[in-house]
């Protein structure tokens, strides 16, 4: 195994042979085994390649399903998972955070089949409001995967899910949407708005190559706004 080779020339080998058409748009592409072998790295080489690639819109990476050429390579928006906590101190506002629940509890049905695991599984679920000059600002809704988590030992009290998660458990790949929730009785008063007020959520599940981290739900009180930036 050469020590010469890096992720970014294996990522200049894979582009050209998207680009040379090697590999056509659809097709599934080796496996980073065959990779790191017939380029004579390690694994953990082919896989920081591969992600960079896809990050940039030109491969398609599925668990269990393979890696793909993208049909229509595109640019992709790149969203850093922020910590909550700085994002209100930097519009000004003084921060507060409180611990609400945290406890171990089975996954309710639909998210242990978005996870893919068994019915019943127990994950560590924590609910934290974040607040911003005295005002709730969001309310964090989380399931912790405790094999990844420090085994479930990590301390919430003061830091944050959020906070700790971005800090100390690495991430490879994962899920995001936005939608809008109704604020029902028990979120207008967590929330401190009316019942039926529109509110802007995230969901958001992160992975390891081997098994799913954490699912979130953050839900922001009204007024709240998303902005990003297009590289």
């Amino acid at each position: 195994m050469s020590a010469s080779v890096t992720w970014q020339s294996v990522r200049a080998e894979a582009l050209r042979r998207i680009r040379t058409r090697e590999w056509q748009p659809g097709a599934l592409i080796p496996h980073e085994a065959e990779l790191a072998q017939e380029l004579g790295c390690a694994r953990a080489t082919v896989n920081r390649a591969l992600r960079d690639l896809a990050e940039a819109g030109y491969l398609d990476r599925r668990r269990k399903g393979g890696t793909r050429v993208t049909e229509t390579p595109v640019r992709r928006a790149v969203f850093d998972i922020a910590i909550i906590r700085q994002e209100v101190e930097q519009s000004g506002a003084a921060y507060a955070y409180a611990l609400l629940e945290d406890r171990p509890e089975p996954l309710p049905a639909d998210l242990a089949a978005t996870l893919d695991m068994k019915p019943g599984t127990r994950w560590r679920h924590v609910i934290a409001l974040h607040s911003a000059g005295g005002r709730p600002f969001c309310l964090e809704d989380r399931w912790l995967n405790p094999q990844l988590a420090a085994n479930g030992r990590a301390d919430f009290t003061a830091v944050s899910a959020n906070e700790w998660l971005v800090r100390n458990v690495p991430f490879t790949g994962g899920e995001l949407a936005f939608g809008a929730r109704k604020a029902d009785t028990a979120l207008a008063a967590r929330l401190g708005c009316a019942r039926g007020n529109a509110l802007f959520a995230v969901e958001r599940v992160t992975r390891t190559d081997s098994a799913p981290v954490t699912a979130v739900t953050l839900i922001y009180a009204p007024g709240y706004r998303l902005a990003t930036q297009l590289g």
